[in-house]
């Protein structure tokens, strides 16, 4: 890890508001500008990068030295998806878990990184509070939700922990903010939440982007690929630029 100038983790209080979808398309749009990316999938027991990258089945090498990650786009990806069945559920305790944590994070031969995006599980559990033990100098999170009540419950949650482990929070993705319809182009909001930088304001966060639905983008993480366009790529890119501005001045 001493060889990785920023880590990033990207993390959510519920499931299912995108967070691997942001976690994949932020280290897509740091690739294409250049930097050495990394992506570890923290999600130990639904690992769900992977197939969002289209890198199901990698050929991986293990030497002396360590594990080198296989790579697709310019990133360097770990995910518990390359050592384990598709179709078998992983039923391990929280120490095996955090055991499997470390080992991805001091086993694993990264190399020379610009940025390591470290998606998490949703929620406060183990795999959260290993990555914020062993990485004492976490660059920050950035915490994905839906304009949704009990999703902003739950985000208030994942944002406590944060705070309590002393971890910078570099601020808000506002997912699935609307939809914007293809034929009249009226935005329509899917959720009964309020406005994003209202709620960005009201958790006590910086609001990095709100982010439209976009079919294509759920098509495209189905399958592998990627949508370098359309209003949620902008928006995402534009977390970019935010988190650049943040860091800019860490090494």
């Amino acid at each position: 890890m001493k060889n990785v100038k920023h880590k990033i983790a990207v993390m959510s209080g519920k499931g299912g508001v995108g967070k691997t979808t942001v976690s994949v398309t932020l280290a897509r749009c740091l690739a294409e500008r250049g930097y050495r990316v990394g992506l570890l999938d923290a999600d130990v027991t639904a690992p769900n990068v992977a197939k969002m990258l289209g890198l199901e089945s990698p050929e991986l090498f293990a030497t002396p030295a360590g594990l080198f990650p296989p790579e697709v786009d310019g990133i360097r990806v770990i995910s518990m998806a390359f050592l384990a069945d598709e179709d078998s559920a992983i039923i391990w305790r929280g120490p095996v878990i955090m055991g499997v944590i470390e080992q991805f994070l001091s086993q694993v031969v990264w190399g020379e990184l610009d940025y390591l995006i470290i998606d998490l599980p949703p929620g406060t559990g183990d795999e959260a509070l290993s990555i914020m033990q062993l990485l004492p100098d976490l660059s920050g999170v950035i915490t994905v939700t839906t304009p949704q009540g009990v999703a902003l419950l739950d985000t208030k949650r994942s944002l406590d922990m944060a705070r309590t482990m002393k971890v910078p929070v570099l601020g808000l993705v506002v997912n699935m903010a609307s939809f914007v319809c293809p034929r009249c182009g009226e935005a329509v909001h899917m959720f009964p939440g309020g406005d994003p930088q209202e709620l960005a304001r009201e958790l006590g966060v910086e609001l990095l982007a709100a982010v439209p639905f976009e079919p294509e983008i759920a098509r495209a993480g189905d399958e592998g690929k990627a949508v370098k366009q359309g209003r949620a790529w902008e928006a995402l890119e534009s977390v970019v630029n935010r988190v650049e501005a943040a860091l800019s001045g860490k090494k």
